[in-house]
């Protein structure tokens, strides 16, 4: 159970959700392949690959030498894209896609986050060019995403800028939380792998959603919260209904600090709400 509305006399207060089977019930990456393949970007063969990637992911989730040559195979399918095209095949296929498998509690625990006066931040390993619209489709405050490099061709390089991952999101978090003055012992997070436990171990409130059989033992030797979400609900159908306040779109803000800026980080924030 949340607690209420914030003090604002205190310090300032997010929650930080991991996206995939955290918020959403499958990969997001992983989701767009069709799209991409239907766009001329991957071929029959890569499609295939990709879905049966999304079916080891489902399964029982990837642990952290198959993420790394996932990244190591999506960094190199994805070189020579056209960083334009893969926005507008997004944007395009965004809601057919990914509304229908946002769960049901995730939706309800960012609009209760948001009532009781916390900014809400997705941290994602998949790319920005996918996260970020999904952040905007949640009504998240701020995006902390994998960010490949993109040479003066507007196409990717295949080489990566910034990899959002185990201790590169908890140093995200502590940056962001420098910057924007949150108190991390009040803050909340919420992810499903034990790949983000240096993310959980950096606020207050960890959660584990969907855990995986080594983040589920910290939880319980730990005494933290495991929630299971099974709900997937297309936010329009959902009851008594998503409300997100109007908001403007997610928008590109310098990085703060040393090591974020070394790691070429950048972070997608809407503006500061006058309340928070």
């Amino acid at each position: 159970m949340l607690r209420g509305v914030e003090n604002h006399s205190l310090p300032r207060a997010a929650a930080f959700f991991d996206l995939d089977k955290t918020v959403i019930a499958k990969s997001s990456t992983l989701t767009f392949s069709k799209s991409f393949y239907q766009g001329g970007l991957i071929n029959r063969r890569a499609a295939l690959r990709t879905a049966y990637a999304q079916f080891v992911f489902l399964a029982g989730g990837l642990d952290h030498d198959q993420m790394e040559r996932m990244r190591e195979y999506l960094s190199a399918l994805c070189r020579g894209w056209n960083v334009q095209q893969v926005r507008e095949i997004v944007a395009e296929t965004l809601h057919d896609l990914i509304d229908p498998i946002i769960y049901d509690e995730a939706a309800s625990l960012i609009e209760e986050h948001h009532a009781a006066g916390r900014d809400v931040v997705i941290v994602s390993t998949s790319g920005a060019e996918v996260v970020e619209p999904i952040g905007e489709l949640l009504g998240a405050d701020r995006v902390v995403a994998t960010r490949m490099v993109v040479g003066e061709d507007g196409c990717f390089t295949g080489e990566v800028e910034y990899y959002a991952y185990g201790p590169t999101k908890a140093e995200a978090i502590r940056e962001l939380a420098g910057s924007e003055g949150y108190d991390l012992d009040r803050c909340y997070a919420y992810s499903d792998s034990a790949t983000d436990l240096p993310m959980l171990r950096t606020v207050g409130h960890p959660h584990a959603v969907n855990p995986d059989r080594a983040l589920r033992r910290e939880a319980l030797s730990r005494g933290w919260p495991v929630l299971e979400f099974r709900r997937p609900v297309p936010l329009k159908k959902r009851l008594p209904g998503f409300s997100v306040p109007p908001r403007p779109a997610l928008v590109a803000a310098a990085a703060i600090g040393a090591a974020a800026a070394t790691a070429g980080l950048v972070w997608y924030s809407s503006r500061r709400r006058g309340t928070a």
